[in-house]
């Protein structure tokens, strides 16, 4: 019986090694795609609209989020031990929780902005909607500003692992240690994340309800001429917006830990390319003179 135990402890654990690999892989192959094509845009057309500005910077932060925290993470679980020291640990940290404050605040700011782009045009909103391009960096910054404060407690208080117990008040990240030494420091860093999380999301998920309620508007008033013109960029835009939200709520709502909420930086790339023309279409150009070139290639070789 105990060596059953044992053999299912270590299919167990091999299962979820695979696991952590595969997202992993797919998220980082998924995200540094989308940069590489808008990187390709930005050479071709000499700039980025404002949405793709969004996209771009949220594939980013998302492989961000996936090289500091799904790497070690699957190390850990294969058995690799001491990846970092204390200096390392600070580092890695910083970066991880930098950068899945910033996938969230990107999220939701695509959201907002696109909830301003579809909204009927009105006094404060024609100005809103024409300000909205040169307002993207500026919050980009913004919010990168507000994240490397909030955030400040990781290089603080992160060390590598220690021999023995963990401490009360650690969180045991399995290649890191974050040790708050005292309760307060712990609900401070704890209350200031959660607040910070709660308002991004309420605004992303309103923003979104009212994406949803416009487009159910859409789509009642103006059957005839969506369905003639196979529906707008607007609407589809405002569609992805959805599908990348729904995908970040549901692991925050459902706090299913590491392999879950990574689960938004791993699939996310995926509903842009899908989703976007742009994206796919500088894909498909660069696959079909990827092909031309290896059939000359093999021609001149035989």
């Amino acid at each position: 019986r105990l060596d059953q135990f044992i053999a299912v402890m270590d299919l167990c654990v091999t299962i979820k090694g695979v696991s952590f690999l595969l997202q992993t892989g797919m998220g980082i192959l998924g995200n540094t795609v989308v940069l590489l094509a808008y990187t390709h845009i930005v050479y071709s057309e000499s700039k980025l609209l404002p949405v793709d500005m969004i996209l771009c910077h949220l594939a980013f932060v998302n492989l961000m989020l996936l090289l500091t925290r799904c790497i070690p993470q699957t190390m850990t679980v294969f058995g690799l031990r001491d990846l970092f020291n204390d200096p390392g640990c600070k580092v890695v940290i910083y970066a991880y929780r930098i950068g899945r404050a910033l996938s969230v605040c990107v999220t939701c700011m695509l959201s907002v902005f696109q909830a301003v782009t579809i909204a009927p045009a009105g006094p404060c909103l024609s100005r809103l909607k024409l300000a909205i391009p040169s307002l993207v960096l500026p919050s980009f910054a913004g919010l990168w500003l507000l994240n490397m404060a909030i955030c400040i407690a990781a290089p603080l208080f992160s060390m590598a692992p220690r021999n023995g117990t963990v401490p009360a008040f650690t969180l045991n990240l399995g290649f890191c240690h974050v040790d708050f030494r005292d309760s307060l420091s712990y609900v401070i860093n704890g209350v200031a994340l959660s607040i910070r999380d709660f308002a991004f999301v309420a605004l992303m998920v309103g923003s979104s309800g009212y994406i949803l309620l416009l487009l159910h508007r859409h789509s009642r008033n103006v059957r005839g001429i969506r369905r003639s013109h196979g529906g707008g960029a607007e609407t589809r835009a405002a569609k992805t917006v959805l599908t990348l939200v729904v995908l970040y709520v549901s692991p925050v709502v459902a706090d299913m830990r590491v392999f879950f909420s990574s689960c938004y930086a791993s699939l996310s790339p995926f509903f842009i390319i899908s989703s976007n023309k742009k994206v796919k279409a500088k894909i498909v150009c660069s696959a079909e003179q990827e092909i031309p070139s290896s059939d000359t290639q093999e021609s001149s070789e035989k």
